[in-house]
């Protein structure tokens, strides 16, 4: 949703088209969850909708920052939702031990201190976000037939 709310930012006020890969790599460079930064800029190519040909622009931190404020506002009430609706005990864990961030958005600069500020629940990262979904269904597949006994 990240890199897709960044082609749509820069279609609509530039005029430009971006693939996927463009965006996923503005968003590593210049994705900040909202918080205060010193401002980043960088070049960006892609194709001039109005013309069809090449275009360089130059985009900011601050504005793929705001290009990025909704999904990210939509993944705090999710969180928020979802913290709301967990059992006491569960709750109780969570405030203990915390939340893990895990996958390619978790690693949005600033977002595990915006989140700490936004949900004052200890947030903490896994230790290879990107693998995590990976190594977890891998792990799981040790206990399909004890799952599939229940």
């Amino acid at each position: 949703h990240m890199d897709e709310e960044i082609i749509q930012y820069i279609r609509k006020n530039y005029n430009l088209l971006i693939g996927q890969a463009t965006a996923e790599r503005i968003k590593m460079e210049l994705g900040f969850a909202p918080i205060e930064h010193a401002a980043q800029t960088a070049d960006i190519r892609g194709r001039d909708l109005l013309t069809g040909l090449p275009k360089t622009i130059q985009v900011s931190s601050t504005e793929i920052q705001s290009a990025l404020e909704e999904t990210l506002q939509r993944i705090l009430e999710a969180i928020r939702n979802t913290l709301e609706m967990c059992p006491p005990e569960l709750s109780g864990d969570i405030v203990d031990r915390g939340i893990i961030l895990s996958g390619g958005g978790s690693l949005l600069q600033g977002f595990r201190d915006w989140l700490v500020q936004e949900i004052d629940v200890p947030v903490h990262m896994a230790p290879s976000p990107l693998e995590s979904v990976a190594i977890g269904t891998g792990r799981s597949l040790a206990f399909v037939d004890k799952l599939a006994k229940i």
